[in-house]
């Protein structure tokens, strides 16, 4: 399956600069979400890539091919791309029926009858289907549609399947089950999926490298569990997370004593001494335990059960931290409770917001 190479692409609307000397290496049979805020430049960075929007500069290249380049004047459609395309509102003709819309592609590609047959029936079986073949797209659900959309796409056996926003008219429930169902298919498939999203529960669960852009420009292109244990910046620390990261204005000492929000630790990790200087510390909401031997003492501000956990905010001398407890436990409101840290934290320069350490707050 193919790798995608973007070079210093870019793409501006007048002024504007949607997408800025964006470098990317997908590899191949790979699954990358592309995430950040709406008007982040990700649905123009797939476009581009789909050659359903020309880029200002750069290059791109699938497969070893040169599909565009600004300098050599290349810029190949995209029915010569070998990609398929998955939209948002799924786009099913409405008078055709499900085997119909499944085979409509493969119809205008001139296959024969029975090999159009052998492939729409692979794709039915696939995606658990088979039942609805002769039912229209009125007929089905959501997520049946869905399906429909995600066979007529993969029909003429893309190399590369890219899909924008496809689960955002589907109800949570519905949208757990096809986070399961599109993570199979991409395994099924040996395909190189690209996706899109706003959502980073979306991303942190399908991929297996997410890249997350603000105003056009890459912050961080990493898999997602490294990027959620170590951002590289505040943007990406607090865009994957839910609760976010707590973030707290301190100063680091010399001697690698951190002093922030009334409360003094030293800052054990691996490497050289940081400088000194004003910090962001931030800390996962997972790392703050609740226990009776924390060294802290800390009073309930409010706390939100939901079963599997529990959110607690807490109000430690005037500093406002959030903390996950695990279990089906509760705390009363204004009561009193210690915690301490565990694991991980990460200090942000606060000039620049980059990360510069990842290590361990001893009280």
């Amino acid at each position: 399956m193919p790798e995608i190479i973007l070079k210093n692409v870019a793409k501006r609307f007048g002024k504007f600069v949607a997408v800025d000397n964006l470098n990317l290496h997908i590899e191949s049979n790979s699954f990358i979400t592309l995430l950040g805020p709406s008007g982040c430049g990700k649905t123009t960075t797939l476009r581009m890539i789909a050659g359903l929007e020309t880029p200002t500069e750069g290059s791109i290249s699938i497969d070893g091919k040169v599909v565009f380049d600004a300098d050599q004047g290349i810029n190949l459609p995209p029915n010569k791309r070998d990609v398929g395309f998955l939209f948002q509102n799924y786009a099913l003709w409405p008078h055709m029926t499900v085997y119909q819309n499944i085979a409509f592609g493969l119809e205008n590609l001139k296959w024969d009858k029975q090999r159009i047959r052998t492939r729409v029936n692979e794709l039915l079986k696939m995606l658990k289907i088979e039942q609805f073949e002769k039912r229209y797209p009125s007929e089905l659900s959501g997520g049946q549609q869905q399906r429909v959309a995600i066979a007529r796409t993969l029909a003429p056996g893309p190399k590369v399947l890219f899909m924008d926003e496809p689960l955002s008219n589907l109800d949570a429930k519905l949208r757990m089950e096809m986070r399961a169902e599109l993570k199979r298919l991409h395994r099924d498939t040996d395909s190189t999926f690209v996706y899109v999203t706003h959502d980073q529960l979306e991303a942190m669960t399908l991929s297996t490298r997410v890249c997350i852009m603000e105003t056009g420009v890459l912050q961080q292109f990493a898999p997602p569990l490294e990027m959620y244990n170590n951002p590289a910046n505040l943007f990406v620390a607090d865009f994957m997370g839910n609760p976010t990261m707590n973030f707290v204005d301190g100063h680091l000492d010399q001697d690698g004593t951190v002093r922030f929000g009334g409360m003094t630790a030293r800052f054990e990790h691996a490497g050289e001494p940081l400088a000194e200087g004003d910090v962001v510390v931030g800390i996962r909401p997972e790392y703050i335990h609740i226990d009776e031997d924390g060294k802290l003492e800390a009073t309930v501000y409010s706390t939100l059960p939901s079963g599997m956990e529990t959110t607690v905010k807490l109000d430690v001398d005037g500093t406002s931290l959030t903390a996950v407890v695990f279990g089906d436990v509760d705390y009363p409101v204004d009561s009193k409770v210690k915690c301490s840290f565990h694991k991980a934290a990460v200090l942000f320069d606060k000039a620049t917001g980059k990360n510069i350490g990842k290590g361990k707050l001893v009280l």
